[in-house]
């Protein structure tokens, strides 16, 4: 079986404008240590990471106590949201939920996050076989893929994680094919970006 345990980054700075180099508040960075705690003693093989900062320390103290290297992949990044219409974010976030190719301008539909972060996952699930690895990622982009796999999961399941960082799930699979996911961390902040 392999397993793959899903971070999303602990709590940015929102006040920070550079979505790619926005860091973590020093609550955020506090709470990092959960991320090691609750997967220190995992058998975690590799650790990989969407490049943006928030998600790589969300992650570096678990990489540095295991010895390993964290591996940034590009198309692993946050949603590119683009020129929106909608004066609210959780409105925009709707729109996307209810239909999956909605995007707004110079943005990524939900389909296209969906299609990058598989086009990634399933190579490194082939890669990995019967090992465990850590995803640094982002709620979009995570909810993305749990969307892939179960149909099910929509709008209502990632506004319950809007306000989980670091938030950690292991999605099993067995020669590629999904099993299911358990939840094991969560942390509850409040959402203001």
């Amino acid at each position: 079986m392999t397993s793959v345990y899903f971070v999303r980054h602990a709590q940015p700075d929102f006040s920070w404008n550079d979505t790619k180099t926005r860091p973590l508040t020093d609550e955020g960075k506090a709470d990092t240590e959960y991320v090691v705690k609750y997967l220190m003693d995992a058998d975690i093989s590799a650790v990989y990471s969407s490049p943006f900062r928030r998600t790589i320390d969300t992650v570096k103290g678990l990489a540095d106590m295991l010895r390993l290297d964290i591996v940034t992949i590009d198309a692993l990044h946050e949603r590119t949201i683009g020129k929106r219409t909608e004066s609210d974010f959780l409105d925009y976030a709707r729109h996307q939920w209810d239909d999956h190719t909605y995007k707004a301008q110079g943005g990524e539909s939900l389909s296209e996050v969906r299609e990058r972060n598989i086009n990634v996952l399933e190579p490194l699930i082939s890669r990995h076989e019967n090992e465990n690895i850590v995803i640094a990622t982002h709620g979009t982009s995570l909810s993305t893929i749990l969307n892939y796999y179960d149909s099910s999961y929509g709008y209502d399941d990632f506004m319950g994680i809007i306000n989980l960082m670091p938030y950690i799930v292991r999605v099993d699979f067995e020669s590629g094919k999904y099993l299911g996911r358990t939840d094991i961390f969560s942390c509850k902040k409040v959402y203001n970006g």
